[in-house]
């Protein structure tokens, strides 16, 4: 729903990218799958590219979509193919080279979640990196440097800190803290930093909080990422 109302429909996907195998990174695979196929006229897989793993989470999916696709075959005459996806899994390097867009991934860290990925999204001499769920790491450096923008998964410590909750308090090893985040993009000289995902959830008239935060590490632009925001870069 939140790519339709970007003006991306499911139809229009030909690749998907997962940085990680997390439920809630994953919730939506099933039915921009289903989407994609009952709204494609032809034979065409939906590409998904992710770590390690994909493909048994994809196969899954599939097999859960049994007889949903079973229902549709035989509601729609013209529908006689199987909904197609093709899993590359893939840990570094290029994974994606086509109309003049470069995708570029880097393992990241997010323990015991493993194996994570970031992505580095070139087109036309600039480049958004896609942190994903990790601390800070040596492959995060590799895909953030000289980027336009970095998108960045946060969480406030200090507000996780102070609930006495151990399963709360288990997250603040292997999430990156809004101040880390920035540190992230002034070490490698990133010129926007977007803030997203975050932990807590950002109350209304917090923003300023959680910018000020980032600011204290950072001096480029800083965006809180809120659903369906836009941000310009290269201009």
């Amino acid at each position: 729903m939140r790519a339709a109302a970007a003006g991306a429909q499911a139809n229009q996907l030909t690749a998907l990218l997962l940085t990680h195998l997390h439920s809630d990174h994953i919730t939506d695979l099933n039915d921009v799958i289903t989407s994609r196929w009952v709204t494609t006229f032809a034979p065409t897989p939906l590409r998904v590219l992710g770590p390690p793993g994909t493909s048994t989470v994809v196969e899954g999916l599939l097999a859960s979509l049994a007889p949903d696709i079973a229902y549709r075959l035989a509601h729609h005459d013209d529908l006689t193919w199987d909904p197609g996806v093709e899993v590359t899994e893939h840990s570094d390097g290029s994974v994606l080279d086509e109309g003049g867009v470069r995708v570029v991934a880097e393992p990241t860290d997010h323990r015991p979640v493993h194996p994570t990925l970031g992505y580095r999204v070139e087109f036309e001499g600039h480049a958004v990196v896609i942190a994903g769920d990790t601390v800070p790491c040596e492959g995060l450096d590799r895909l953030c440097q000289g980027a336009d923008a970095l998108v960045h998964t946060v969480i406030r410590a200090d507000l996780v800190q102070s609930i006495p909750v151990p399963r709360l308090q288990d997250i603040l090893d292997y999430y990156s803290s809004v101040e880390q985040a920035a540190q992230t993009a002034a070490r490698n000289d990133v010129a926007t930093l977007v803030l997203t995902h975050y932990v807590p959830p950002l109350l209304p008239g917090a923003e300023d909080e959680w910018r000020d935060l980032a600011a204290a590490h950072f001096d480029g632009r800083i965006e809180l990422g809120d659903d369906l925001h836009t941000v310009s870069i290269g201009s």
